[in-house]
């Protein structure tokens, strides 16, 4: 078994069709099927199952697919680690991020990174859940990610700062003359809310809980950055990193009672490589808020 081998069958499952697999590969069929034929005589059965017009994976190929990708990223991930510490591939980087992440801070931090360092093409990959970026960075999807503390994590992790999640009221809201709010008085509104999928929407519904109630829902939004301003157009109050935050938001931004903070930290597989170790002085730079004296940590 080999990586090519792999990556034919993979291709192949993705294109449902050896011609539209052979296509995009830019080799023979009848290659294809002969690298196809010879990992499925070594793994002991079928893998695929010919159709009149395209293909079925068999249940052992369904099981196959999966490590069969992660061996292809492990592969990647390896290749490009290895140029990078040899210096023969400077010019990419490749960032997990959450995507309040991608809404908040890091257009201020790629801003300057562009400006040291332009020749470095950077690849965001945004994940809407902690623990799918965690599974990302282990598979070697990406150099570096930067989120929340991972629990258990093996490679280096370092710590950059703390988010505040902040309150945003709609305009004109009785709360707006208190300078912080507790969610406890939010529990007769309906609320702007995250997609039942998104990480931040476990928030939500903890501090909620902590609170004493479930919060009613007027609207759900996968997009982090569209929370606040639905908030502020009057569809009820939302929680919300204090860093997705425009100028014009913030009038309308509250602190929790009591304040609600999370770490946000870097973290990679691998130990730090030049490139990563660069973007991290870069991240350092973020004026990043100091933790609350009094606050509940999320991490």
């Amino acid at each position: 078994m080999n990586l090519r081998q792999l990556e034919y069958f993979v291709a192949i499952a993705e294109e449902g069709s050896f011609t539209r697999a052979a296509e995009r590969l830019l080799v023979a069929q009848p290659s294809l099927s002969q690298q196809i034929a010879a990992l499925e005589a070594e793994v002991g059965g079928p893998l695929l199952e010919r159709l009149p017009r395209g293909i079925r994976l068999t249940s052992a190929g369904e099981s196959f697919l999966a490590d069969a990708r992660a061996a292809i990223g492990h592969a990647d991930g390896a290749r490009r680690a290895a140029r990078m510490a040899l210096g023969l591939q400077a010019g990419q980087l490749e960032i997990a991020a959450a995507t309040s992440a991608g809404t908040g801070f890091l257009p201020w931090v790629l801003q300057r990174w562009q400006q040291r360092h332009p020749e470095v093409e950077v690849s965001l990959h945004e994940f809407a859940h902690r623990r799918a970026l965690d599974e990302a960075v282990r598979d070697g999807d990406s150099d570096m990610a930067i989120g929340s503390r991972p629990v258990a994590w093996q490679g280096p992790v370092e710590h950059l700062g703390w988010e505040e999640f902040v309150l945003v009221l709609p305009n004109g809201d009785p709360q707006l003359g208190n300078r912080s709010v507790a969610i406890a008085d939010l529990a007769d509104r309906r609320w702007v809310h995250y997609a039942a999928t998104h990480g931040l929407a476990e928030v939500v519904d903890m501090r909620c809980a902590a609170a004493g109630f479930t919060p009613r829902v007027s609207l759900r939004t996968s997009q982090v950055g569209a929370v606040a301003r639905f908030a502020a157009a009057g569809l009820g109050p939302a929680l919300v990193p204090d860093h997705v935050l425009g100028d014009d938001l913030r009038p309308l931004a509250r602190h929790a009672r009591p304040r609600i903070i999370r770490e946000v930290v870097a973290f990679s597989r691998t130990d730090w490589l030049p490139i990563t170790r660069a973007f991290l002085d870069v991240l350092h730079e973020y004026p990043w808020a100091r933790k609350p004296a009094r606050a509940v940590d999320l991490g």
